[in-house]
């Protein structure tokens, strides 16, 4: 395995990384909005998710960059 097979495959787990990271995003702002919290309570729980969720979209973009840029690289 050379080097860029390792970088494809690091950005690969970086973007499933990012991808489960975004799915727990969408379970956790379903399970509040069922709970039918106030008003307060859901803007606390979305400012939490929010953070996670941009961090999510970064990972999955930085992943897919690494993959596309390892295969550029070993041909």
């Amino acid at each position: 395995m050379d080097m860029f097979e390792v970088i494809v495959w690091a950005g690969a787990a970086l973007t499933l990384a990012g991808v489960f990271a975004l799915i727990w995003c969408i379970v956790t702002v379903a399970r509040a909005r069922r709970a039918g919290l106030d008003d307060d309570a859901m803007r606390a729980r979305m400012r939490g998710v929010l953070a996670v969720n941009m961090g999510a979209l970064a990972a999955s973009t930085v992943g897919l960059m690494l993959v596309v840029l390892g295969i550029f690289l070993s041909r």
